[in-house]
């Protein structure tokens, strides 16, 4: 609700009243209790942009982008992909290349394909340039041909660019059976790729140049997303949660699995025993391996640890940090992982010690009597994670932002909170605005 008296306001209504206010943000503060702003840039494409991928030894973006094109004035608009590289910093165009009329840009990657160790390894050697090599010179791309009179599309590529001054260059093609909805890395020269319902591992020849395929796995529904870590594969599929594989021996063999149907929207490695998840309900999860689990049976099944209602549709997250963290008394910095959403939030998801979890799990139950929701809303009921096939309380999840509610209370309130904890106002307010300045 929005109008010159009232700007940017949410009206709630029930039988008896109508409650006209404004929805708060947490204070995020930095040292001295300053606001801090993200500085944000805008760039205009003129196109959809699709995927992004970084290309550091370039210091450029490779883009995947779309745009309608109609063959006739008139006629149906159809869309047209496009891959786009960009300086980092200037935003300036480097080079661009289309794909076929018919075809979708599905993923990308950038990677050295292994020719990085192999030039560091030869002696005399030229690295780096503009060549494949110097860690992360070719752009991967996946795509699908999509045809009128397919549900699901039965052709895709994986083609390997690379970068030359002022133009891509085609280094390969392969031709795959299905669409070909993600990409990644496992390990110098390996390559897998989500294909409709397999997952497929290719071995990058530079020699030839081409690449082969050497393993695959099947029994999915549709692989929409991979996550690599060392030899320990995560895969995420449309309906049937998340699936750990590993590669040995010259195989893809399957670890465990969430027994759960989750529609998947996201996945990541949290460690190597830790899995993080969302789903399309606009719900996370984390779910880990079973390894001591006494029997086969159970350790092929990942056991769920947390589950929590974010209320955002993320379909990324990403290993990293939105600011610069520093040691504090010798403590290490706490691992983030960043989320990003179809609204374009971005979010971050830190794993907590367990001491520190124990005593925030305390101050968000106080904090849920005494701050109350917009429209009377129950925080725990919000923060269920509910969806077609389960409903389930919030655990192993703090909310941040109600946490942070903390440091905008009067001191009255404040009092209330910590009203049996083992800490005081000025303890707590310390603590907050220590994991505040994580975004």
């Amino acid at each position: 609700f929005s109008c010159d008296a009232l700007p940017g306001c949410l009206a709630a209504a029930d039988e008896e009243s109508l409650l006209l206010g404004n929805v708060l943000s947490p204070a995020r503060r930095s040292g001295g209790g300053s606001y801090r702003r993200p500085q944000v840039s805008t760039y205009r494409l003129g196109e959809q942009p699709r995927r992004i991928a970084p290309l550091p030894t370039r210091r450029a973006l490779a883009l995947l982008t779309s745009t309608g094109e109609r063959a006739v004035p008139g006629g149906e608009e159809t869309e047209r992909y496009k891959l786009r590289v960009f300086d980092d910093s200037s935003f300036a165009e480097l080079a661009s290349a289309h794909l076929l009329p018919d075809e979708a840009g599905l993923s990308i990657l950038v990677s050295g394909l292994g020719e990085e160790e192999a030039a560091e390894g030869a002696a005399g050697s030229s690295v780096g340039g503009l060549g494949g090599g110097g860690g992360g010179g070719y752009i991967v791309v996946g795509t699908a041909h999509i045809l009128p009179d397919e549900p699901e599309p039965t052709s895709g590529r994986i083609l390997v660019f690379e970068l030359q001054e002022g133009s891509l260059e085609l280094r390969h093609e392969a031709a795959v059976r299905g669409a070909v909805y993600s990409l990644a890395e496992l390990s110098s020269g390996l390559l897998l790729a989500g294909v409709n319902n397999k997952l497929q591992l290719f071995e990058w020849e530079a020699g030839a140049p081409r690449l082969a395929l050497r393993a695959e796995h099947c029994g999915h529904i549709l692989v929409l997303y991979v996550q690599a870590r060392a030899d320990f594969i995560l895969v995420g599929d449309l309906m049937k949660s998340i699936t750990l594989l590993q590669w040995s021996a010259g195989e893809l063999t399957e670890l465990a699995r969430d027994v759960n149907a989750n529609w998947m929207t996201a996945v990541a490695f949290l460690d190597d025993d830790t899995f993080l998840g969302a789903e399309n309900a606009l719900n996370l999860f984390a779910a880990r391996k079973r390894a001591d689990a006494p029997t086969e049976e159970e350790r092929g099944r990942l056991e769920v640890v947390c589950e929590f209602h974010l209320g955002e549709f993320v379909n990324r997250f990403r290993r990293g940090s939105l600011t610069m963290q520093m040691r504090e008394a010798g403590a290490e910095p706490l691992p983030t992982m960043l989320y990003g959403s179809v609204n374009g939030v971005v979010g971050v998801v830190a794993s907590l010690p367990q001491e520190l979890y124990v005593r925030l799990a305390k101050v968000q139950t106080a904090l849920s009597r005494v701050v109350k929701g917009v429209g009377g809303l129950s925080h725990a009921s919000w923060r269920s994670f509910v969806n077609d096939r389960k409903t389930a309380d919030a655990h192993g999840f703090i909310d941040g932002d109600l946490i942070e509610a903390f440091l905008d209370l009067p001191p009255r309130k404040k009092e209330e909170v910590v009203a049996g904890l083992d800490m005081t106002a000025e303890q707590l307010s310390r603590v907050i605005e220590q994991l505040a300045r994580l975004h």
